[in-house]
């Protein structure tokens, strides 16, 4: 297999790559094959039967993991004086109005893995559209980052509140936590995402919904995971 590493040919003969298994089966099978130097990501990729061209097919959203992704999450947020008082109280990385915007747009480093913003602040931070939107950085009310709670969202995206979206391809990848994680832990995190994966079914895809569910880490191989005969995946955690 020309292009990977020894470890990676050596893992790839462990199980074989056509048949699924079930979760934690495959999770079991990803955290053996986890042997990076550094604690590896796992993430889950589902492949769903929409058409990415549809407005109305789309797959969007925010779905709490129970036991986070195990990863430091920075978190900026435009708002007004009186929210930012909020905002940083709630633990909030970098906090600014006008003036933060200013600064970004002068080229000021992206130090953050997530914008929030007050809906009054929009106007101000869709100037960065093409700074922000390229990097996937620009709050969305869909996504839970354009609100005027911004204390909550901090918390909650703080605590292990991801976003996820599907690609131009019709795929969804989303972290699921590391490979230090219990087997149980992520199981538990990927039956989070499935389930709101199939609650956010579009009413307009037709035909089978989850086609394919892939579980890998930063350095491993992908091993599928058995969807079953229905799409009702919140069975994973059991």
């Amino acid at each position: 297999m020309p292009g990977h590493g020894k470890k990676y040919r050596e893992a790839m003969e462990r199980f074989n790559r056509e048949s699924a298994y079930p979760a934690p089966e495959a999770i079991a099978l990803v955290k053996s094959m986890a042997t990076a130097r550094f604690d590896e990501t796992l993430e889950a990729a589902f492949l769903l039967g929409i058409d990415p061209r549809k407005a109305d097919q789309l797959v969007r959203g925010t779905v709490a993991l129970p036991h986070g992704t195990g990863k430091q999450v920075r978190v900026a947020v435009f708002a007004p004086a009186d929210k930012a008082r909020d905002a940083e109280e709630a633990g909030a990385d970098l906090v600014g109005g006008k003036e933060l915007v200013a600064e970004l747009a002068a080229g000021r480093e992206l130090d953050f893995d997530l914008a929030i913003a007050t809906p009054d602040m929009m106007a101000e931070v869709g100037k960065l559209g093409r700074i922000l939107g390229p990097r996937g950085l620009m709050p969305n009310p869909k996504a839970g980052t354009v609100t005027q709670d911004v204390a909550k969202a901090v918390g909650e995206f703080k605590a292990g509140r991801i976003e996820y979206r599907n690609d131009r391809f019709g795929n969804v990848h989303v972290p699921i936590g590391k490979a230090s994680f219990t087997p149980e832990q992520l199981v538990a995190n990927l039956a989070a995402v499935a389930a709101e994966i199939v609650r956010v079914k579009p009413a307009s895809a037709k035909g089978r919904y989850v086609k394919k569910l892939v579980v890998s880490s930063t350095m491993s191989p992908g091993v599928q995971v058995d969807t079953g005969k229905v799409e009702d995946l919140t069975a994973l955690a059991h």
